[in-house]
């Protein structure tokens, strides 16, 4: 008789030292995966939001600006004159005509006659041959005439007329690469604040990075590098074929921990128009996340464990709340690192002059891992073509 009472109990008490055994494993994933954000936050994107902003002194040393142009004649005639505009003692600008078929070549030459520090050069059609925008801007590097090149694109726009002097104030003797900040300019509508949200998070990981000594990317709306270091590493060679790449993948490749600096201050930031649909932007991110596989390593383990902890933080914290288990611990773990994340975004969304986002901050850094991974996925079913 007290063996068939017993056997059930100790079954019942197995069961239930099991369950408390599963929910201690998942409080102790939960609490590492905190610490993992907390090191993200405190260590390393702190680093960006609190910087000190210096008075920079002009600097004098020539640069050319590049930008490469295709069917962007409307642009051409709104944006290049602020380019043009600049107060820096000594730059050109050099604009490729890459085979336009709209009234880009007559644009140019009615500028021409306005800024002379502005050259041309062009890529005529050829039906045999398609190409991307890696040719146009190794066109542009080659007719440069300066050693400090720096990149923006048509659809561009620096916001001040102090960009350049702000940017060139980073080109020191042991600086072969500057980063800067292109964003996107406010519009009404829950996309445009999905993009700005996505474009800030982007530069809070690759200029923080960067000041850590870890850089890994930049984006060719407002990028600086030298002329020599380009041909030095035989300019696109390794990834000529993909669509994208020209800025981040080429940087992954030349950056080191000692030749780059960063320029996040809002005298050298550009905007550009966002993409006015959800198929359109997803595609421009398609094409990004093609050159992500193709990163180093040690950058892909960086950015993988700060997006894979923080999924896994969220899942297991829910989780604890459901179980009633740890909840007092779960949600004091919660809280310093929701305290932690808003400070960090506060200040970075004000360091980048992006508006309206804050608020909406906290349901973006939930939702976003999966959109992300959703287009990962989609390129990983369908991959993107390359170039031939």
């Amino acid at each position: 008789m007290f063996n068939i009472i017993a056997h059930p109990l100790m079954k019942f008490s197995l069961l239930m030292i099991n369950i408390e055994n599963i929910n201690l494993l998942i409080l102790v994933v939960f609490a590492v995966c905190g610490a993992i954000q907390l090191f993200y936050y405190l260590f390393v994107y702190s680093r960006f939001v609190f910087q000190k902003k210096e008075v920079f002194e002009k600097s004098s040393v020539p640069v050319s600006i590049v930008i490469c142009a295709k069917n962007e004649a409307e642009n051409l005639e709104k944006y290049l004159p602020i380019v043009l505009e600049q107060d820096y003692p000594d730059y050109e600008v050099v604009v490729v005509n890459d085979c336009s078929e709209d009234e880009t070549e007559d644009v140019l030459k009615r500028l021409m006659q306005i800024y002379p520090h502005l050259r041309t050069t062009f890529i005529k059609e050829d039906e045999k041959f398609r190409h991307g925008k890696k040719l146009a801007l190794t066109v542009g590097i080659k007719s440069a005439k300066n050693e400090w090149l720096l990149l923006t694109d048509a659809d561009c726009f620096p916001q001040s007329n102090q960009w350049l002097a702000s940017m060139s104030d980073k080109f020191t003797d042991d600086t072969s690469i500057v980063l800067g900040y292109g964003g996107y300019y406010e519009k009404p509508g829950l996309l445009n604040m999905i993009i700005r949200y996505d474009t800030a998070i982007i530069a809070l990981q690759y200029l923080s990075f960067a000041l850590i000594r870890r850089p890994y990317m930049g984006v060719g709306r407002n990028l600086a590098y030298r002329k020599s270091l380009f041909f030095a590493n035989k300019g696109f060679a390794t990834h000529a074929r993909l669509e994208s790449g020209d800025d981040d993948l080429f940087i992954n490749e030349v950056a080191t921990r000692n030749n780059v600096k960063i320029q996040p201050f809002a005298e050298a930031h550009t905007r550009s128009k966002p993409k006015d649909s959800f198929e359109k932007w997803k595609d421009q991110k398609s094409r990004h996340f093609t050159t992500y596989s193709r990163y180093k390593l040690s950058h892909k383990l960086l950015l993988g464990a700060e997006a894979f902890s923080r999924v896994v933080f969220y899942f297991t914290f829910i989780a604890l709340l459901i179980l009633n288990n740890f909840w007092i611990a779960a949600v004091s773990i919660f809280f310093v690192r929701f305290i932690s994340q808003l400070i960090v975004l506060k200040k970075c969304f004000k360091l980048l002059n992006e508006r309206n986002l804050f608020i909406i901050s906290p349901l973006f850094d939930f939702v976003f891992p999966f959109i992300h991974l959703g287009i990962y996925l989609s390129n990983a079913i369908r991959p993107r073509k390359q170039w031939r």
